[in-house]
């Protein structure tokens, strides 16, 4: 991560708790299961990986400062290039409200950044993205810190030793990131969390 959008240096961060959100732990408020059963959004994986980026990085009221520089845009967007980072992205009438991106290796999907300028647009994000991981056989799902907002969806923070060991058993597995998914089975899945 960058310090700031000015910065042209990238930081390694290795905090010794480590944001995890449990994909067999996911938790929907009843609120957003709504949301979703109602297909208040349309959801498109990888269509607008840049936008999802510039969205990530847009200044807001409770984040006035953001830690994507140029240099995490042009790295991201080359993995994007090569099929290893993903973006899931709210769109409604036509216009992107919300979404999320990461980078997916082996069964671990490490989130970098989420954002919404849309009413759940980003929790809807959020479920279509466990949703595909579970689809896909993803084990892990690294939040890297865990916030009030990640919380309510079931993130906990494991010790980095454990941590360690998940990771390292999500990179030797196999998984794939599912693109296409009808919301009915996006609403099974992460029901059944």
């Amino acid at each position: 991560m960058a310090r700031s959008r000015q910065d042209p240096r990238l930081y390694w961060i290795d905090p010794q708790e480590r944001g995890v959100l449990p994909l067999d732990g996911f938790h929907v408020p009843r609120s957003l299961f709504k949301v979703l059963r109602r297909e208040v959004f349309e959801v498109r994986c990888d269509s607008d990986f840049a936008g999802v980026l510039a969205g990530c990085a847009e200044t807001a009221p409770d984040r006035p400062e953001t830690w994507i520089n140029d240099e995490i845009t042009g790295l991201f967007t080359q993995l994007h290039h090569l099929g290893l980072a993903h973006s899931v992205e709210s769109w409604h009438n036509g216009r992107l409200v919300g979404g999320l991106y990461g980078l997916a290796l082996g069964g671990a999907f490490f989130g970098e950044s989420m954002f919404s300028r849309a009413t759940d647009a980003s929790k809807v994000a959020l479920a279509h993205l466990v949703a595909r991981l579970r689809k896909g056989g993803f084990t892990l799902l690294d939040t890297q810190f865990v916030t009030d907002h990640l919380r309510r969806f079931g993130a906990i923070e494991i010790p980095k030793a454990t941590y360690l060991e998940k990771l390292a058993a999500a990179m030797n597995q196999g998984a794939h990131f599912p693109v296409d998914m009808t919301p009915d089975e996006v609403v099974e899945l992460v029901r059944g969390s």
